[in-house]
């Protein structure tokens, strides 16, 4: 992963974050995005520390303008982009499908679906210019289950996953890989708010087959392999990090 260029978006936190830091690790040249610029400046400290080339650019993934500059910014700073990570989302609005609304929809689609889908035009349209590049996008347990109290974030991450692997037949002549992760609960703010609270999260780790919560590492290294030419030959595929919680 060594001077590769990674442009990872929904970095300022979570997820995100500690995937930015991975890729930090690994010396990659980097490209953060978010809408906390703040955070976003602050993570850039951090990985200048590490002695990788970093710049954040704040964007809103739904917006297609601020994604169409946000990756030709990482082009015209780098001459390239070999790694685009999409962790941009938001958890939705919790409830029923009954108590749900069009805005509540709208909100969660527009971050979880249409932003992987700008990210994914934008990047791609790059990628298969030069023939060579890998995008992971980020699904969740809940896209391929469903969940009776957060139906527009179950429905969010499935069209997330029919992206992923349209994508990937796609660009698969271009040389380029199209896959998804699919975290189960991990240790970041978005599970407290999608538990119920910070008090329910034990219950939910007694769920998991491996006795525990996962941490936001853990989908970065994962994140890492799918990055990588370990993983050259694994395209249009959901990784399921999740403590084996779908095995049941």
């Amino acid at each position: 992963m060594t001077q590769s260029v990674v442009l990872v978006t929904g970095a300022t936190a979570g997820i995100g974050y500690a995937t930015a830091l991975a890729f930090g690790h690994q010396g990659a040249r980097l490209v953060c995005s978010g809408r906390n610029a703040d955070a976003g400046e602050a993570l850039v400290v951090q990985l200048r520390e590490l002695g990788c080339e970093a710049m954040f650019v704040r964007a809103d993934v739904s917006n297609e303008d601020q994604v169409r500059q946000l990756v030709e910014y990482t082009v015209s700073r780098f001459g390239r982009l070999d790694v685009a990570v999409n962790s941009a989302g938001t958890e939705g609005t919790p409830g029923p499908i009954v108590e749900q609304t069009v805005e509540s929809y709208t909100a969660t689609f527009d971050a979880n679906v249409l932003g992987t889908f700008l990210s994914m035009k934008h990047e791609l349209r790059v990628m298969l210019a030069q023939k060579q590049g890998v995008i992971v996008n980020l699904s969740s347990t809940m896209g391929s289950r469903g969940n009776a109290q957060n139906p527009m974030y179950v429905a969010s991450k499935h069209a997330v996953e029919g992206l992923t692997k349209s994508a990937a037949l796609e660009a698969s002549k271009f040389n380029v890989r199209v896959n998804a992760v699919a975290p189960g609960p991990i240790d970041t703010g978005m599970l407290g708010r999608i538990a119920g609270g910070a008090e329910k999260i034990a219950a939910v780790a007694a769920t998991i087959p491996a006795g525990r919560i996962g941490t936001p590492e853990e989908v970065a290294d994962a994140i890492l392999f799918l990055s990588s030419d370990q993983s050259r030959y694994i395209s249009g595929q959901i990784l399921a990090v999740n403590g084996g919680k779908t095995a049941m």
